[in-house]
Formats: structure tokens, C-alpha cells, sequence
């Protein structure tokens, strides 16, 4: 089976666990991606977001035999608890999805694509999106280690990940 894992934050320079099998292509669909989820690391991390400009994304062949084993590596990465629901996304040919990840999957005859699925996360709120000015006063407030570990994030996301919040981030924190 050929499976695909889309990235667009921190699996690209530290995939840990994930049996990633190919270089990072920077070829990736266009989704709507922001830094829009405060994480447990306290970054603002990466994350689709609905009202976000489409972004390329980056994609890798990872080394499974089945989606569920791709899923399960994933899930292990990125430290989502096995009771919860959502988390990854899945797409494979065939079943009911249309739009942007299936037009980029099926020319490339991937058996299926999986990501990271969480939402938007701000206040402790899944799902609240915090505004561009709420994403720099966040950062803006943190310090030491929290701090350094935020700016290093943002910094090591990949270029094409060029979102509106990090433009932003980097004018006003001068953060490059």
C-alpha cells in the first residue's frame, strides 16, 4: 500500500516514531492551515483552520502495510489519547470524500493520505480560534523556555507554510 502522511508543522523536522519512508515533498494539496492551536508544548502550533488562505502543504510516503497502522503511528506521534474520537484525518479513493486532498491523492495513486486532524485550540477552548491579535499577545507573554520552544516552532515550520498569523508574528515580535 502507498499511504501518504500530510505535514505542515512539527512531524516535518521531528517525526519521532512515525516510520516516515520517503523525503518530505514540499508538493503537498493547498489546505487552509494556521497557527491557531495552543499545544501542550505551549506553541502555537500549526493546525487547519477553516477561515485560514490555503497553504501547500508537505507530504511523505510513510512504511506501513495498512491505513490503521498508519493512523495508530500517527496517533502515537502526536500524543492523541486512544478514547479520543477525532484527531486524524483519512481520506482513501472510493470512499464518499471529494475536494482538494483527494484531486492531489488520486493522480498520484496513494492508497490513502492521513494528518493531523486536531482543531483550533485557544483558552483551554478545542475549537475556539484565537484572533491574529490574541496569537501575538499569547506569544508575546510567554517567557524562558516556553518562549524559546514557541519561537524555535515557528521558526522551523516550513517557509511555505506562509499564513497570515506569521507574518504577523514576525513583524510585530520579530521572530524570523
Amino acid at each position: 500500500m502507498l499511504i501518504a502522511c500530510l505535514g505542515w508543522g512539527s512531524l516535518i523536522w521531528k517525526p519521532d516514531a512515525l516510520p516516515v519512508a520517503s523525503e518530505w515533498f514540499l508538493d503537498g494539496p493547498q489546505l487552509a492551515i494556521e497557527f491557531a492551536r495552543v499545544s501542550d508544548g505551549g506553541e502555537l502550533a500549526t493546525v487547519k483552520c477553516a477561515n485560514a488562505p490555503p497553504c501547500q502543504v508537505l507530504w511523505a510516503v510513510l512504511d506501513v502495510g495498512t491505513v490503521e497502522e498508519a493512523c495508530e503511528a500517527l496517533r502515537v506521534r502526536e500524543q492523541i489519547p486512544k478514547d479520543r474520537q477525532d484527531g486524524i484525518g483519512i481520506f482513501t479513493p472510493g470512499n464518499a470524500l471529494v475536494g482538494v486532498i483527494a484531486e492531489w491523492a488520486i493522480p498520484r495513486q496513494l492508497d490513502a493520505v492521513i494528518w493531523t486532524d486536531l482543531p483550533p485550540r485557544y483558552e483551554d477552548v478545542e475549537g475556539l480560534v484565537p484572533t491574529v491579535d490574541d496569537a501575538v499577545s499569547y506569544l508575546a507573554g510567554l517567557s524562558g523556555e516556553a518562549h524559546a520552544h514557541a519561537r524555535v516552532y515557528l521558526e522551523r515550520v516550513p517557509a511555505q507554510i506562509d499564513t497570515p498569523y506569521r507574518r504577523e508574528i514576525i513583524s510585530r515580535l520579530g521572530w524570523q
